[in-house]
């Protein structure tokens, strides 16, 4: 069974559309990378892909069940989003952050116990980050609350990372650690959907390339025999 089963995926802003009888599946334990230029509407179908948004037509099915029959609680345990990176208002410690990825796995009520702080530590050894446990989160570069946030997608238990430019704004050497960590747990049968407008991401890490032009698919394929310089002057209309 396939991880999502996307079928004829409509969605509109505002009677605009924006992703028009969008067909995709993705397996379990792959690297899908998500190429286009903005307004392609690649930011849009990963908040589909997360139940965030009900489409207009079409269906999403997560390990055979439509997305929006899975309960919210059930659904973060299945699927972690990481953002952009972003500055907290609040300069909770790193382990404070990730140990908010135990938060599907306990009532309102309840206290974090020594299995949760646990999973945590092993999250942050994970991805090598355990010295920053106890620094604020809001003192950290770029690149280290990058790698925080998939520290608490480990800590949710999920095998499932939906990524949103996961390298934006982080130099040239936090680019390459992130994508190093993202590789290893690939490796380990971790699935990776992310967008990006590095195309030489999606070369060094994934299994498969998806190439979105106004809420299409104009390409889907190996890397190698994706990302060419002539798909690539297609995708983002430049000169031949």
């Amino acid at each position: 069974m396939s991880l999502f089963q996307v079928d004829s995926l409509s969605f509109s802003y505002r009677r605009v559309p924006v992703i028009d009888g969008l067909r995709l599946t993705i397996d379990e334990g792959m690297v899908i990378a998500l190429l286009g230029p903005n307004g392609s509407g690649k930011t849009t179908l990963l908040k589909l892909l997360l139940g965030l948004l009900k489409p207009a037509r079409g269906l999403i099915r997560l390990r055979g069940k439509d997305i929006h029959d899975i309960p919210r609680r059930e659904l973060a345990r299945q699927l972690a989003y990481v953002p952009q990176v972003h500055r907290e208002a609040f300069g909770f410690h790193v382990f404070d952050v990730v140990l908010m990825g135990r938060m599907p796995h306990s009532s309102f009520f309840s206290r974090y116990g020594a299995k949760d702080e646990q999973i945590v530590w092993e999250a942050l050894e994970k991805l090598g980050i355990l010295h920053l446990a106890k620094r604020p989160y809001t003192e950290i570069s770029g690149g280290e609350r990058q790698l925080t946030l998939i520290a608490r997608a480990l800590a949710q238990g999920v095998r499932v990372f939906v990524m949103d430019e996961p390298t934006n704004g982080l130099d040239y050497g936090n680019q390459v650690r992130l994508l190093e960590r993202v590789g290893r747990l690939a490796d380990e049968g971790y699935t990776f959907v992310f967008t990006s407008h590095h195309p030489e991401h999606a070369l060094a890490i994934a299994d498969r390339v998806v190439m979105m032009q106004s809420g299409a698919i104009i390409r889907d394929g190996a890397p190698l025999a994706t990302v060419t310089p002539d798909k690539l002057a297609e995708l983002y209309g430049l000169p031949p």
